[in-house]
């Protein structure tokens, strides 16, 4: 898919913490860009050249039909990802949406889907040996199981069809502009003075990933990635000690934590989601985490790197970005709206007494 024609690509996700960086990259490699945004979102959409904001629901393809019109590929970077919340929220937003999309993509034509999936449908990493593209997925959690069934719905749409797609599957993103997952657990809670880790920290952690480097990934699938197959975009898995002496060498803050031991770290978040039931409102340790950080992670990028010239960023440049960004927000900049659930452009459906309402 060459660039000399300017090639229209349909994106969605780009009010999120990687469409932040994805946009003004999709513009500086000479494609036109066709953004699909909530209304409401508008306002937080990067501004680049060659952008077409397009307001819409991603469940609702009348919204946006005529932006696909045209498109040589669509990028599918929005999804809904938390640990915690209702199975149905996941599965409506993430599976659904995704096949309703990819449903209006065939339709109008489009040759190419490049689907933004996650390392984390894997679920359950290998007790022996190192996880890679040929591992089959276990998910264990409402989020895990919303994405591998978007990815099995996208391949029985592209047995049928004969659309191209291309599935990415990142690891934890971390970076500048991130207050969710990886990089408030590594580099936010530590420079807030929360310093606990899993036992000793010999673990090696979800495999991360800097969130340019998706976009690295994502530019290279438009071009080299083969259908059908997918790519696992992140990091050598480093320990979590590996990462504490980094962050504290880096922050200034030094690299000791308090070991806590599992049985403790579930039971303390028991007790905060029977709090979370009654309150509606996500735990700060949900125990849906326990899937991502009592696993020791082994994987491996080197299929990414083969076909697809992915090249991650070393981790120690990736984290000294993070925590320069996270000290400046922790002082009070101002900082981008990029927790997790504004990868999707839907703010979080928070259950209230007659169940979860508003997108």
């Amino acid at each position: 898919m060459g660039h000399g024609h300017q090639a229209t690509l349909f994106v969605t996700g780009g009010t999120g913490f990687l469409g932040q960086a994805l946009l003004p990259a999709l513009a500086a490699a000479g494609y036109a860009v066709h953004a699909l945004v909530r209304p409401g979102s508008l306002a937080r959409l990067p501004q680049s050249a060659g952008l077409t904001p397009q307001p819409g629901d991603l469940l609702h393809p009348a919204t946006y039909a005529s932006a696909l019109q045209g498109c040589a590929a669509v990028v599918h970077a929005a999804g809904l990802f938390r640990f915690w919340g209702p199975a149905h929220a996941f599965d409506r937003l993430n599976r659904v949406g995704t096949q309703r999309l990819a449903e209006a993509a065939v339709r109008a034509g489009v040759r190419r889907f490049v689907f933004v999936s996650t390392l984390a449908v894997i679920g359950r990493p290998l007790a022996q040996g190192v996880v890679t593209e040929a591992t089959p997925p276990r998910p264990r959690e409402p989020y895990q199981h919303s994405k591998y069934a978007a990815e099995r719905a996208l391949r029985r749409i592209a047995a049928r069809s004969g659309m191209e797609v291309v599935i990415l599957r990142p690891g934890g993103f971390y970076g500048p502009g991130g207050t969710y997952g990886l990089n408030r657990l590594l580099v936010l809670d530590p420079l807030r003075g929360v310093r606990l880790q899993v036992g000793l920290g010999r673990r090696h952690i979800f495999p991360p990933v800097y969130v340019p480097d998706v976009v690295q990934g994502i530019l290279a699938a438009l071009e080299r990635g083969r259908a059908g197959e997918v790519y696992h975009l992140h990091d050598d898995p480093p320990t979590l000690r590996e990462v504490n002496w980094l962050v504290g060498r880096l922050a200034g803050i030094g690299a000791w934590r308090l070991p806590a031991p599992r049985l403790g770290l579930l039971a303390l978040a028991a007790v905060l989601e029977a709090w979370a039931r009654l309150n509606h409102r996500e735990p700060f340790y949900p125990l849906n985490l326990r899937h991502y950080v009592f696993p020791d992670w082994r994987a491996s990028n080197a299929k990414a790197r083969r076909e697809l010239g992915f090249h991650p960023t070393p981790l120690a440049e990736g984290l000294r970005a993070a925590v320069a960004w996270a000290r400046a927000y922790l002082r009070g900049a101002p900082a981008p709206a990029t927790s997790s659930d504004a990868l999707a452009g839907h703010p979080w459906p928070r259950p209230g007494p007659g169940g979860p309402h508003g997108r």
